[in-house]
Parts: structure tokens; C-alpha cells; sequence
């Protein structure tokens, strides 16, 4: 939407107004961005000034012209009476042109004092509403990287992107335009009704007599755009989720040969955006000549009406153009009630969207006044449980265990049995339903968030790399910026600087979004690398060499039983590492831990581990 509501009037912007107790339960939702204002109070205050001052000069203009004009009647009376003298007649002309001529510069400096209140006011309260947008964007991103993994289980991409986005740009026409025109409204119609009552009462109520007909004309239009501006709003979110998941999954897309298919599915997306959108230009279209004709109306009745009492010698010609001045004044004003109206009831439909999520309260939420413990990295589980939902079963069930500093387990099962989840416990992602998660033998929940997190060197099963530099992926989970030597040797402990010298840039090389330019196996490295190089003192690998060779394998593997040796480490996989020496090995399955022990006391009890570890053997002697 334009910034220029005079544009956005040209191209039927609805016009409306909503009354006191409508706008009582229109802006509770508004009611958040309080906060801000007060923040930019002394801005607003005297943003408001600036409005007040211009529209001052502006409404004396007016008068300055109705005495103009007066004088002109009066002296052109005077003027055909002394018809029989011309010398008489000719100074009189030059008499009244040099004073038209004052009165012209009067106006002129008038409006030059008018627009620079103008320019002051815009770079008040507009400005206002630029910062504000640029602080309530900044809270909704701190909040989103506040709230848990749960949330963003619940809550798509795209819908999230939309409210930062294109619901945080509606609102903010509501923090500057709405509120700058908003106050001029109110400045406009004081000033102007004060003067107009001050000439001629019964001659005002006759000019602002069409105004209450198009009050409640734009009441009954009001009530449908919030409900249509709502509903557009989340139209708009349901697109950018498709539009997203289907850039992100493109490959899959491609691979299927689903480009057609997919597309169907945003044309009728966006056709359901197009006829929704259209419903609410059709309001628009029908409002505008509505009220340009209420607005002429007024104009015509001024004429008439003052034009009888002008015979009458009620007022003077002069007075009859001040009102038409005056009601001219008053048709932007009114216009903009509908143009106003507008902008608060699409920004009430997006700060609601927006409030939904930074009222979200996180499931696990950081203590800040707990004290930053050093870690040194004893992990014990006790009777741990857990579920992601009510109605769904149970991802764990009574596990317990428990390693101290330097030990290393292996975690062992089938899909879904639990692996990953164990570890977004460790992580804190989510806390238990039942039992207790322990480092250094304290709750999780009684220890600094962050501070354990540093701790931890997480490699996922998903790897993830941003839209940056090999060297900026690796240097990522640094607390100081490494140097490029430190950034190179962590990529030699994870196999990848082989391959990381061969690529254009070396280690400056973009590596896309997502790390699309890079293999599977290059991406677990690179990834392998930005945990290590925190130097944590917990190193978790979430199934992380599945996409490597075996040489490389064995490489990463020798780094772990050396290098590691005095880091507590958990490696979930599937495969069973022989080069690896654990202390301990789990093996879970539905959640619950059903061979626990070393490598030669699983092979021993002749289970699931036993039955892999034969497998892997004959798949490996076959090849």
C-alpha cells in the first residue's frame, strides 16, 4: 500500500469510519504497541504540535482570502460610481492590485509556514513509525529464537515469515500514516468548525449536514473489511508456507516431476488470494463514489445556502468562498476517516496474528538468574520419560544411565526407537514428562540454558549450513572468532580440508542455501567440524558419519578415540563401530533402554546388538 493517501484514495483505497465503541474492541488487539509509543513519546508529542501548527496557518488562508474578496466587492462598487473620473479610477485599479498583491504574499507565506509544520510533523511521526517497525520486528525475531523446538513443530515457515514480514508492514501504516492523518483529522476539524461557527452558525450545520449520512455509511463498510482483512491475512501466510516448502524441497520436486502438480496447487492458492482480495476492492469501488457525491453535496448545499444569505446581507461574498475553502479542507479529512479506518482494521488483523506468537510463552525457558557453572561433563539420566504429545505414545519410557567425564556410549536401535530424542533432552529442547536429566549431577532445569549448550558439541542427523562461506559454517558455534589456521585444523580432525581445497574459493567458497553446493558426506563434515571447534567438553553425534566412505570413516574415528579422549561423548548410529572403543553401549527400542553394556557383554547376551554387529560383519567381508 502507498504511503500517500491521496494515491491510494485515486485508486479506491476503502473509506470508512469506525465509531467510539467499535474502535474500543477494534483496537485491543493495537492495544500491544502502547509500549512503543511511550518508548517514542516526546517524538509523538511533538509530532502532534507540528500538525497542530500547520493546520493553523492553513486555516487562516481562508480568511485571508475572504478578505481579499471582500475588498474586491467592495472597491468594484466604488470603482463603476466614479465612472466619470479616470484619473480618479486608474489609482484606485493600482491601490487595489498593490494590496490583491499583499494579500497574494500573505497566503504564499502562509503556506510556506504550513509546509514547513508539514515536513517537521512527517519527520516526527513518521519516523516514529519507522523505528517502532524496526523495534517490534527485532522483538518478534528475539521472540521466535525464544521459543521451543515444540513451536516450531506446530507453526510453519512461511506463516511465521509472513508475520515479520508483511504483517509487521501493515501495522506500521498504522503507527505513521493512520496516526499522522489521524491527528490531522482531528486538528483539521477543530480549527475549521471553529471558524466556520464563528461566521455563521445555521450556515455550518447546513455544509456539515451530509456528513452523518456518510458516517454511518462508512460504520456498516467497516465491519466487513476487518473480517475480509483477516482473512486475507491468512491467505497470505497459507501461500508463503507453500511457496516455501516448495523452494526448500525443490530437488524432491524435480526428481518426482511434481513441477506441474505443485503449481496447481499455488494457482488455486493464489486464485482463492485473488477472490478474496477482489471481494474487498469490490467494497472499495462501490464506498468511493458514494462519498465523493455526500462530499459534492456539501459543496453545492454551501453555495446555495450561503449564496441566500449573502442577498439577505447575513454574511459577504468573502464568507460564502471562505466556506467553500473550508469544505474543501474538510474533504480530505473526511476521506481519510475511511482511508484511516482501513489501516487500523488491517493492522488490528495482523497485530493479532503477531500477538498470538509474542504472547507464546516458551516451554523451557532459560533462568537467567542462575549462576554460569563450568561444565565439566557428567551426564546421568534418572527414570526419564517422555512424550511429544498427550495422545501419542510414549518416545521414552524409564530410561536411566549415566557416564562421567571422558567416557564415550554408543546409542543403538531401530528407527524410531528414541535415539534422537534422548539427545533433544540432553539438549534441553524439551524437558522430561517424568525423571531428571543431570549434568555435573544438577538438573538441567536448575542450570543456565545457554551456558550447558555451549557445552555441547551437537552434530545433527539433519545437517544444516547456512548461506555463507565453508570457513564462516565451521567458525559458526565459536563463542570468539577463530583464526583460519584453527578453522583449517578442525576441518583436517573432520576429513573435509581435503575437499574444501579443491572447491573454487577454498575455504571463502558460498556453499548455498542449505549447503546445496556441497555433497551429503562434505555437509556431515563441515558440520562435524563447526561442533569440534568449539572445543566442547559433551561432543553428541546424531547418527553424523552415515554419509561418508569408509576411509574417511575410519579417519574421523581415530580423531575421536584420540583427540577426544578426555570429552564425554554420545554417538548415535546404526552402524556398530568397531574402531571405536565405548564404555558403554545402549540399545533401545519403543523408547525404552533393552540391552545396556559393553560391546563384548552384548555379544555375549546375543540380542539385537549381537544380530546387527553379525550383519555388519557379513555385509563387510560380502563387499
Amino acid at each position: 500500500m502507498s504511503n500517500n493517501p491521496e494515491q491510494c484514495a485515486r485508486y479506491s483505497v476503502t473509506c470508512r469510519r469506525v465509531n467510539t465503541t467499535s474502535q474500543l474492541s477494534l483496537l485491543k488487539n493495537l492495544a500491544y504497541l502502547n509500549s512503543y509509543f511511550l518508548r517514542y513519546k516526546w517524538r509523538v508529542l511533538a509530532g502532534i504540535v507540528f500538525v497542530s501548527l500547520s493546520n493553523y496557518f492553513r486555516v487562516l488562508q481562508p480568511q485571508v482570502i475572504r478578505e481579499a474578496l471582500d475588498l474586491v466587492v467592495e472597491n468594484l462598487g466604488f470603482y463603476r460610481s466614479i465612472s466619470d473620473f479616470d484619473q480618479a479610477r486608474e489609482v484606485l485599479f493600482d491601490s487595489l492590485g498593490q494590496t490583491l498583491m499583499l494579500f497574494g504574499g500573505l497566503v504564499l507565506l502562509l503556506a510556506l509556514m504550513m509546509g514547513i509544520f508539514m515536513y517537521f510533523m512527517r519527520q516526527t511521526i513518521i519516523v516514529v513509525s519507522r523505528l517502532i517497525e524496526y523495534d517490534l520486528r527485532k522483538d518478534i525475531y528475539d521472540q521466535y529464537q525464544r521459543l521451543s523446538r515444540s513451536f516450531y513443530k506446530r507453526n510453519k515457515t512461511g506463516d511465521l515469515m509472513s508475520r515479520v514480514t508483511e504483517d509487521v508492514t501493515k501495522v506500521r501504516m498504522y503507527l505513521g500514516p493512520a496516526v499522522l492523518y489521524g491527528v490531522n483529522l482531528v486538528s483539521v476539524f477543530i480549527f475549521v468548525i471553529y471558524a466556520m461557527l464563528q461566521v455563521n452558525v445555521e450556515l455550518t450545520l447546513y455544509a456539515l449536514a451530509p456528513l452523518p449520512i456518510l458516517s454511518v455509511t462508512i460504520y456498516y463498510v467497516s465491519n466487513l473489511i476487518n473480517k475480509k482483512s483477516t482473512v486475507i491475512a491468512q491467505q497470505i501466510a497459507k501461500l508463503n508456507s507453500t511457496a516455501q516448502e516448495v523452494y526448500s524441497g525443490i530437488r524432491v520436486v524435480k526428481s518426482y516431476t511434481q513441477e506441474k502438480s505443485m503449481g496447481t496447487v499455488f494457482a488455486d492458492q493464489t486464485e482463492d488470494y485473488r477472490e478474496k482480495a477482489m471481494s474487498l476492492a469490490r467494497i472499495d469501488a462501490a464506498f468511493f463514489p458514494i462519498m465523493i457525491v455526500l462530499i459534492g453535496a456539501s459543496t453545492i448545499i454551501t453555495v446555495y445556502v450561503g449564496g441566500l444569505k449573502v442577498i439577505s446581507g447575513a454574511i459577504t461574498p468573502g464568507n460564502v468562498a471562505e466556506f467553500v475553502i473550508y469544505v474543501n479542507m474538510l474533504t480530505w479529512p473526511v476521506t481519510a476517516i475511511g482511508w484511516i479506518a482501513s489501516v487500523i482494521q488491517q493492522a488490528e488483523a495482523s497485530q493479532k496474528r503477531i500477538n498470538e506468537f509474542l504472547n507464546e510463552v516458551p516451554d523451557v525457558e532459560d533462568d537467567l538468574s542462575l549462576p554460569a557453572k563450568t561444565i565439566k561433563g557428567n551426564i546421568t539420566f534418572e527414570d526419564v520419560s517422555f512424550s511429544y504429545t498427550k495422545e501419542g505414545g510414549a518416545a521414552l519410557q524409564n530410561v536411566s544411565f549415566s557416564l562421567k567425564k571422558g567416557e564415550k556410549m554408543a546409542v543403538i536401535g531401530r528407527t524410531g526407537s528414541g535415539k534422537s530424542t534422548l539427545i533433544e533432552l540432553l539438549l534441553r529442547n524439551f524437558d522430561p514428562d517424568s525423571g531428571r536429566v543431570l549434568i555435573d549431577d544438577v538438573d538441567l532445569r536448575e542450570q543456565r540454558l545457554a551456558n550447558v549448550r555451549r557445552s555441547i558439541g551437537y552434530v545433527p542427523q539433519e545437517v544444516f549450513l547456512f548461506s555463507d562461506t565453508v570457513a564462516d559454517n565451521i567458525a559458526f558455534g565459536c563463542s570468539e572468532p577463530p583464526t583460519r589456521d584453527m578453522v583449517e585444523r578442525y576441518a583436517g580432525y573432520a576429513a573435509v580440508h581435503e575437499d574444501i581445497i579443491t572447491l573454487p574459493e577454498k575455504y571463502d567458497t558460498l556453499v548455498g542455501e542449505r549447503g546445496v553446493t556441497l555433497s551429503g558426506g562434505q555437509k556431515q563434515r563441515v558440520s562435524l567440524a563447526r561442533a569440534l571447534i568449539k572445543q566442547p567438553e559433551i561432543v553428541v553425534l546424531d547418527d553424523s558419519l552415515s554419509a561418508v566412505d569408509t576411509t574417511t570413516e575410519q579417519k574421523i574415528l581415530g580423531y575421536l578415540n584420540g583427540e577426544l579422549a578426555n570429552k564425554t561423548s554420545i554417538i548415535i548410529t546404526h552402524r556398530i563401530y568397531a574402531l571405536l572403543s565405548f564404555d558403554k553401549i545402549i540399545v533401545l527400542d519403543e523408547g525404552k533402554i533393552v540391552e545396556q553394556g559393553t560391546h563384548e557383554e552384548l555379544l555375549a547376551n546375543g540380542g539385537y546388538y549381537a544380530e546387527q554387529f553379525e550383519r555388519q560383519s557379513l555385509e563387510a567381508a560380502e563387499g
